[in-house]
């Protein structure tokens, strides 16, 4: 049977395929790899998921929470800045607790003295290409940036965590940066247990020098003495999902426009956030602009091409569709929310999860 759409196709073969490559790497430096939960936590596909990576980090206190209890492992704690309300509980959670800067080291140390403790170190620059994703960008209050600062809580931290790369998909302008990194910041990382190096690293991607990274990675604890950790969010799930949606009208206005039963705003917003088109067919010369359903104006995909004719019912797959997806839907326009689908690697799909009008109902009051 055909599922109805709009639903997100998670293919596990594409998963495991990502996943051997981090165990790879894992494998081959020594470094930990965590799933960072705020490009992807599906829950379903963790049992897949756990026997390749060391767990999770998170962005707060819900993500924290939902990394202890559904992939397990080690557990890692991060907040831009974590509330009173909030403290207690997130070191129930923790294996690890990071903090965004020293006032909340200040306010909230004492609180995690149980488990491992670390600050976010802001390097002051990054590969991000956006100023608005750019954890470098001018006045930025991502982290810790001065050498005198971070030193002044190495009595208190057994660790840090930088995140400084963007969809980096470039392995020689990683090493380039991490060695900035280790240049100025050297006699504060020689006096760590552990470091993480964020995400944004695009090593599973098709090409990249998996081994170089490793090697890499391996020269940077033996140099340091530390355990490295990278946080793959988008690395993990690249390549595995797509958006399945289906046309629900045609009209043209100077161009072929073919609407369908989704959104950008409400199933992809990076699309607009960035103002990037989806990943859409191109295989083809009947062009169509692909539009989703609400009333905004600019509620486009993109430009996509067909071997023939599109017809109202056809069924139009959105490549790519897993990060910052799935944690980003939302009800704009009361628009169906995807169901959250599987394909198995024997063929089999699946829905795990579907969402009705009382979930609609019940995010508002």
């Amino acid at each position: 049977m055909t599922l109805q759409t709009p639903h997100y196709l998670i293919d596990m073969a594409r998963l495991r395929a990502n996943m051997e490559k981090v165990a790879h790497m894992r494998e081959a430096s020594g470094a930990k790899a965590l799933l960072a939960l705020k490009c992807f936590a599906t829950w379903s596909v963790f049992d897949l998921m756990r026997d390749y990576m060391d767990g999770t980090t998170s962005s707060s206190l819900y993500e924290l929470r939902l990394g202890r209890e559904t992939f397990g492992k080690e557990t890692h704690a991060y907040s831009v800045a974590w509330a009173d309300h909030e403290i207690d509980e997130a070191v129930s959670y923790a294996d690890k607790i990071i903090f965004n800067s020293l006032s909340q080291l200040d306010r909230f140390g004492a609180k995690a003295a149980g488990i491992a403790t670390g600050l976010r170190l802001n390097p002051r620059f990054s590969t991000s290409g956006f100023d608005l994703a750019d954890p470098a960008r001018p006045f930025s209050r991502l982290g810790e940036g001065q050498v005198e600062r971070l030193e002044s809580a190495l009595d208190r931290i057994s660790g840090v965590m930088i995140h400084y790369n963007c969809e980096n998909g470039d392995f020689d302008l990683f090493d380039r940066q991490l060695t900035r990194i280790e240049d100025e910041f050297g006699a504060i990382l020689h006096r760590l247990d552990w470091v993480s190096l964020g995400g944004g690293i695009h090593f599973t991607g098709e090409g990249y020098p998996l081994d170089r990274l490793a090697d890499r990675l391996k020269a940077f604890q033996d140099r340091f003495g530390v355990q490295a950790y990278l946080e793959p969010g988008e690395a993990s799930i690249t390549n595995t999902t797509t958006l399945e949606v289906s046309v629900l009208d045609i009209i043209d206005t100077g161009k072929p426009v073919a609407i369908v039963d989704s959104s950008t705003e409400a199933h992809m917003l990076d699309l607009l956030i960035y103002r990037q088109d989806a990943r859409l067919p191109q295989e083809g010369d009947h062009r169509y602009q692909i539009a989703g359903k609400t009333c905004l104006a600019g509620d486009i995909f993109g430009e996509a091409g067909f071997d023939r004719p599109l017809q109202i019912g056809d069924r139009v797959s959105i490549q790519d569709a897993a990060g910052y997806t799935m944690v980003k839907k939302n009800w704009f326009n009361g628009v169906a929310m995807p169901s959250i689908a599987i394909r198995d690697e024997d063929g089999t799909i699946r829905t795990v999860r579907s969402f009705g009008y009382d979930e609609f109902k019940g995010s508002l009051s």
